[in-house]
């Protein structure tokens, strides 16, 4: 009984030294930056090689990315991607033209369930160190230009100015299938 008695003195005194302070350690949550520009290198396969075009990407989180594609040594724009969250506008700056198809418009030739949120992940993620600067068509969710590549670098989370693109009469829209089929002859 005695013996008992002592593992118990024994077991208490111990259970009374024990620390009341626990170490938690925790992560800091990584919150995407409200700005986040880039400058981007596009390149198409094509049946005679491939096509590259350098250009910019600017996005304000939330709202919308901004894609301008810019004629070598001149750097004048020659086409202008806007994504939003519920529309996207392609505009041909050489042919002045332009496309403006709505989300649902877009699931005909989009994956199944791309999001400006996923969008904006891609384009965050890429930013980071060890990111995958390097994204293809169908990381993007475009399966049918799976084969053509973004490079993006010189990444900056500095506030930038972002405004919609408007367009004069002398801008022709068209379909989304008569772009698809003008993009689908560059490959």
């Amino acid at each position: 009984m005695r013996r008992i008695a002592y593992f118990l003195l024994i077991a208490v005194v111990l259970a009374g030294c024990k620390s009341s302070k626990h170490l938690t350690t925790t992560v800091p949550e990584v919150t995407a930056p409200s700005y986040l520009a880039s400058k981007l290198q596009l390149t198409i396969p094509s049946k005679n090689g491939s096509m590259s075009v350098g250009g910019t990407m600017k996005m304000k989180s939330h709202e919308r990315v901004q894609i301008s594609l810019l004629m070598p040594i001149i750097r004048t724009e020659v086409a202008r991607i806007e994504v939003t969250p519920s529309e996207l506008l392609f505009v041909d700056r050489m042919n002045k033209r332009f496309v403006r198809a709505t989300k649902s418009e877009l699931k005909e030739i989009l994956s199944k369930n791309v999001e400006f949120s996923q969008l904006e992940k891609l384009l965050t993620d890429a930013s980071r160190p060890g990111g995958k600067t390097e994204l293809s068509g169908k990381d993007l969710g475009i399966p049918k230009l799976e084969k053509a590549k973004v490079q993006l670098y010189e990444f900056s989370t500095k506030e930038v100015s972002i405004t919609p693109t408007e367009l004069t009469s002398r801008y022709r829209q068209v379909s989304l299938e008569e772009l698809m089929k003008m993009l689908m002859t560059l490959l």
